[in-house]
């Protein structure tokens, strides 16, 4: 469906005109929504950053979120995390070692400044594609508690039940693809290849 990230980016920011010279507040959820979240920044005359969670992994199974944790601290467990064995003990490790990622994350890509506040502003956060929707719930919750004057969800595909979570937690979601067979968010995409750490410090520092 999409050639790589920025033809993704280029084509949400299409869908995203309404917001464009009202200074929006594009946040990325690192890492491979980076890039694409300054390309709509810039194609919205609007402001980057980055918001950050991490999903929370189920045992033996690091590819599966169960859930997820915001910079705040805040969990989001999915209804079927105990069936992957994921206890209390497990869920309060997990959420620990994520916790700790969030912050060595935060004093690399923005060392110098403060996140940017999404109090009052257009807030549109962008993913490079929903699973489970774990991670841009999360991301939802944090910054709904910074009461942000709209708060939209954009991403280019999603299966069709985590749009529908997802859906309750933004004022509005902005999603180009709802296919029914979904295996993972790579599929999707012709060039799918990770964004490393140093491609978002750099972005993030430009």
């Amino acid at each position: 469906m999409f050639r790589d990230r920025q033809d993704a980016a280029r084509r949400l920011a299409d869908r995203l005109q309404d917001y464009r010279g009202k200074n929006p507040l594009v946040l990325a959820i690192p890492r491979g929504a980076v890039p694409m979240a300054k390309t709509i920044a810039q194609a919205l005359q609007g402001e980057f950053d980055v918001v950050l969670v991490r999903k929370l992994r189920a045992p033996y199974q690091p590819e599966l979120a169960i859930g997820s944790v915001d910079e705040s601290g805040w969990t989001y467990l999915a209804d079927e995390a105990a069936l992957y064995g994921a206890d209390r003990d497990y869920i309060e490790t997990e959420k620990q070692a994520q916790l700790q990622t969030i912050r060595q994350r935060r004093a690399q890509y923005t060392p110098i400044r403060a996140p940017i506040s999404p109090t009052g502003r257009i807030v549109i956060v962008v993913d490079d594609g929903l699973a489970t929707g774990a991670t841009m719930i999360a991301a939802l919750h944090g910054l709904r508690a910074h009461k942000p004057r709209r708060l939209v969800c954009a991403v280019p595909v999603s299966p069709p039940d985590t749009l529908a979570k997802v859906a309750d937690m933004a004022d509005e979601v902005v999603c180009l693809e709802t296919p029914v067979y979904f295996r993972a968010v790579g599929q999707f995409y012709a060039d799918f290849v990770q964004v490393e750490d140093e491609e978002v410090i750099h972005l993030l520092a430009a």
